[in-house]
């Protein structure tokens, strides 16, 4: 073979091995699909099987509760949310208008929705904002509107007086912070609820009272750069969170001194500065995503001790899926450097843990009412609609 064959054939070599190299790299780059055929027809009968089971817990005057009328009204507007969210189900649906009958007798002249001797007026009032929202229909815009403003009554300012008698200061504490009641002890649980009815309201992420509670919120991450906290400053710096100033569900960290984050806290803080408009590039944000990576987990809630482990399992895999909807993206890396699918991984964990009936019992732990099938019930249709919205 003379020179010049062997050159045009080293061409024709580096080519095709060109071309290889580009497809590789187009499939490399080619997008995830966020939800095989088989799993999204998993999570259409999952989430079907669970709205048919809620159906039959409705009660004669159609709204719904755990039994003997214990938090009707914030269970009702979660059902409901669960209800026009399927493609079954709108606002015109019978069923639906009655719940929302039901609801509206608890809708106060403050804005609020709640019963006053069940307490809870936040959390209630966040509920049924979601649940009017998602509904779509402009009928509901007055008292949305109404209830925004209660809640806006319930954030912690400064000046006001908490129940130590303490004055509150501006950007320490609990200034920003949102409680069961109306002044006490604020939790992160409470306020990732009312950030995210606000925004499901419309609330934009620079509103000042949405800046304020998202300041709260941050007060509750693990880390040292941006939290001077003496029990953050002791703590893990792992970028999680913790339930409460000074307090976590997780217990103690390993030394003692500082608190332990845990998953369900930490994924309400992570979409809690989505919410509030934090760049993705923020510290604090990175810091969250990279407790998120390290800890990855659905067989439980994570980082909780190994006897807690089963603790707010339904609640932690809808605040899961909220946060990671919101995220975008379809695969997550752990850093071991395992993908997942997150949406596939989630509707596989609820697949195995539902009941013939097509509800969901947290069979493991009865801690914060998940023994109770209608709320872990809503709990884990909430979190399988998050996967199959885009």
């Amino acid at each position: 073979m003379n020179c010049k064959h062997t050159y045009y054939i080293g061409i024709l070599a580096t080519l095709i091995i060109s071309a290889w190299c580009m497809q590789v790299v187009a499939e490399d780059k080619a997008p995830v699909k966020p939800l095989d055929d088989a799993h999204k027809a998993r999570a259409v009968k999952l989430t079907d099987a669970g709205v048919k089971y809620l159906l039959t817990q409705k009660d004669a005057k159609g709204g719904w509760s755990m039994g003997q009328d214990a938090n009707r009204p914030a269970i009702t507007a979660m059902v409901l949310k669960v209800l026009v969210q399927h493609a079954d189900y709108d606002s015109s649906s019978p069923v639906v208008k009655k719940g929302f009958e039901a609801l509206m007798t608890y809708r106060k002249s403050d804005g609020g929705f709640y019963e006053p001797n069940m307490g809870l007026p936040n959390y209630t009032t966040s509920i049924a904002i979601m649940a009017m929202v998602a509904t779509g229909d402009p009928k509901f815009k007055p008292d949305i509107d109404k209830a925004v403003k209660f809640l806006r009554t319930q954030q912690i300012r400064p000046g006001d007086t908490t129940p130590k008698g303490e004055k509150v200061k501006k950007g320490e504490g609990v200034d920003g912070g949102v409680s069961y009641g109306k002044h006490g002890r604020p939790d992160g649980s409470n306020q990732q609820m009312w950030i995210q009815a606000m925004s499901d309201a419309g609330v934009k992420a620079d509103d000042p009272d949405m800046q304020r509670a998202n300041a709260f919120m941050l007060r509750l991450q693990n880390r040292k750069e941006s939290n001077p906290a003496d029990y953050i400053q002791a703590g893990p710096n792992d970028g999680g969170y913790i339930y409460a100033l000074g307090e976590s569900k997780a217990g103690p960290w390993r030394n003692g001194r500082g608190l332990r984050s845990y998953g369900s806290l930490t994924y309400a803080g992570f979409k809690s500065m989505l919410h509030a408009g934090m760049a993705r590039s923020d510290p604090r944000v990175k810091a969250a995503f990279k407790w998120i990576q390290r800890y990855w987990r659905l067989d439980s809630n994570p980082n909780l001790p190994k006897l807690q482990s089963q603790q707010g399992l339904f609640y932690y895999y809808q605040v899961f899926a909220k946060a990671l909807r919101m995220w975008g993206q379809p695969e997550i890396l752990d850093t071991k450097g395992v993908k997942h699918n997150w949406r596939h991984e989630l509707i596989d964990a609820l697949g195995k843990r539902v009941a013939k009936d097509g509800s969901w019992t947290n069979k493991a732990s009865e801690r914060w009412n998940e023994g109770n099938p209608v709320l872990a019930t809503c709990f884990a249709t909430l979190a399988l609609q998050e996967t199959l919205k885009k």
